[in-house]
């Protein structure tokens, strides 16, 4: 749209529409071929010829699609706008337009029907922002994408929240008598209570939960990301005890499991550190280091 000259070449992916997510409307083709179909169609409706190919890489989204030549006179440009115009508006008021349910979209058909079926069922008037405004309210995203996962957020700051999470669950349980510490006494390690998201939001300053709010999912993605500490279930936050982790199933040579188990040891333990109990695991079964010397 942007040139007659102009050419393309796109590699579908996620299943997206204009302003959101794209709804399957036939139920007879996968859903990647639906997709395919979909977007082939809207090259059709802005006047290319598509072609299709599949290219040589390692993914199971490799069909791509290609635009080179036109199927319109340059003279015709301003008639193949307004159909554009008034497509994109079809789909945004959810007034789909199908082609033949019957024998699905064909690829060697001429993008003229389609356009005429486009532009039949759509109100004139749409077509008069065509030449200004191609898509009223749409939002591109930046080119730089943000990350807002709470994966950015400064080391220190994320520490400060877990510490502060995790004394705020282990202080809302009455206190139990500990007779070994750090050494994983499995009778009286203390796990804390649960407390729900809300009620662990409200014991957070103003400044933390400021922060939190502008990366997406705030603080349950913050503290699902420190899983070692947590578990986030159904909207209610635990200290995690490890000596309820289901072992894997597969079953590794001895060999195998000693260097696995040397091997995995690359950060420390937390609770080893935090905890006023120490870690509930004895060293040996813990996958996470109880001290720097047995950091690899």
């Amino acid at each position: 749209r942007s040139s007659y000259s102009c050419c393309y070449f796109v590699l579908p992916c996620c299943f997206f529409d204009f302003h959101g997510k794209y709804s399957r409307r036939q139920s007879k083709k996968t859903q990647y071929r639906e997709y395919l179909d979909f977007v082939a169609q809207v090259g059709f409706i802005c006047g290319f010829h598509v072609e299709e190919d599949c290219l040589r890489i390692p993914s199971t989204k490799r069909v791509c699609l290609i635009g080179k030549n036109r199927t319109y006179a340059p003279t015709e440009r301003a008639l193949i706008d307004k159909q554009i115009t008034q497509y994109i508006s079809n789909r945004q008021t959810s007034a789909v337009v199908t082609c033949d349910r019957t024998v699905g979209f064909n690829h060697k058909d001429h993008s003229n029907r389609v356009c005429e079926e486009a532009g039949s069922e759509l109100p004139e008037n749409e077509a008069e922002t065509g030449g200004t405004i191609w898509m009223p309210g749409f939002q591109p995203r930046e080119k730089v994408e943000q990350i807002r996962n709470c994966a950015s957020l400064p080391r220190d700051f994320v520490d400060d929240v877990v510490l502060n999470v995790a004394n705020l669950l282990l202080n809302a349980a009455p206190p139990k008598p500990c007779s070994n510490t750090h050494g994983g006494n499995t009778n009286t390690w203390n796990q804390g209570e649960s407390l729900s998201l809300k009620e662990v939001a409200e014991h957070l300053n103003k400044e933390t939960l400021k922060r939190l709010k502008s990366e997406y999912g705030g603080l349950q993605t913050l503290l699902k990301n420190n899983h070692q500490v947590f578990e986030v279930l159904n909207g209610r936050v635990h200290i995690r005890d490890w000596r309820k982790e289901k072992p894997s199933r597969k079953t590794k040579p001895e060999v195998k499991r000693r260097l696995s188990a040397e091997a995995f040891k690359t950060r420390l333990c937390w609770f080893f550190i935090h905890h006023p109990d120490g870690c509930s695991l004895p060293s040996e079964s813990c996958p996470y280091a109880h001290g720097t010397q047995e950091l690899r």
